[in-house]
């Protein structure tokens, strides 16, 4: 139990949004596993976020793939998996990714460069799903500004979604120990999106202190936001300017707690029969 808890603490608890961290782990791990035969698509039954659907997204599959949009869609450099026919194409993923960008942070693709992945789940993560990096240049490099997001491969609901840019100015990444005693004007601003984005289910309850970090150059500090059914989403701010800076959706927390209880259990398991 106490590795258990230690595991999701860890892995859930103090998660910091930066753009691209969640991305970059899940990848890594998903090329590792495709390395030693380990990838395989996990059965799951689908209950759907109705705040973090695309309405639209059924309609999309009878689109042509070929329809005009003003961004440029490419498969990732670094991409191994391969969709099935159970899954949204890679065009589909990106017109879906588009519209939660739009949404959520106001952003307009015209001109855009989006790098779709496609990963049919990994070990801490399984469940089939599609993510983007979008960038308005054609060079990548852990400086760009960017956006990053991840949807479900088959549904299109919203599992985390990020921006991460390189401060112009030099600021402290330290801790902030008065944050964790006063963090109201956090707390005021991850109510105010997520009502204004319709990120949750229900009415909100509370918000909590999560943690603080960094991503790059930019502090940030990381709040619950709880439902009153019970519901969590982790938001991020930026502790320099306020900016928002991504979230991490209630269906992906279970998803990961769920994944790392299992592997807890099974190294008890494995421990305890030695």
């Amino acid at each position: 139990m106490k590795r258990r808890n230690i595991l999701t603490l860890t892995a859930v608890t103090c998660i910091i949004i930066g753009a691209g961290t969640i991305l970059f782990n899940l990848a890594a791990e998903a090329a590792m596993e495709a390395g030693s035969g380990q990838v395989e698509r996990v059965p799951t039954n689908y209950q759907v976020s109705d705040s973090l659907t695309v309405s639209s997204a059924a309609s999309e599959k009878k689109e042509d793939d070929s329809a005009k949009v003003n961004y440029h869609v490419v498969m990732d450099s670094l991409n191994t998996g391969t969709p099935t026919d159970m899954d949204l194409t890679m065009n589909e993923a990106a017109r879906t990714g588009a519209r939660y960008l739009e949404t959520i942070f106001g952003l307009d693709l015209e001109g855009a460069y989006v790098h779709m992945s496609y990963n049919p789940g990994t070990e801490t993560f399984p469940r089939a799903f599609w993510s983007g990096d979008v960038l308005f240049e054609m060079e990548r490099t852990p400086e760009s500004t960017r956006w990053t997001y991840m949807i479900d491969a088959v549904t299109g609901e919203l599992f985390t979604i990020g921006y991460g840019r390189k401060l112009d100015v030099s600021v402290s990444l330290d801790y902030d120990p008065a944050l964790e005693k006063d963090y109201s004007i956090y707390a005021g601003l991850a109510k105010k999106k997520a009502e204004e984005c319709r990120l949750m289910n229900s009415p909100i309850d509370r918000v909590e202190y999560n943690c603080q970090g960094y991503s790059g150059n930019d502090p940030d500090i990381t709040v619950n936001v709880i439902g009153e059914n019970g519901e969590i989403i982790y938001m991020c701010f930026s502790r320099y300017d306020q900016t928002f800076l991504g979230f991490i959706a209630d269906t992906s927390r279970r998803i990961t707690e769920s994944a790392l209880d299992n592997l807890a259990g099974e190294v008890d398991s494995v421990e305890f029969q030695q």
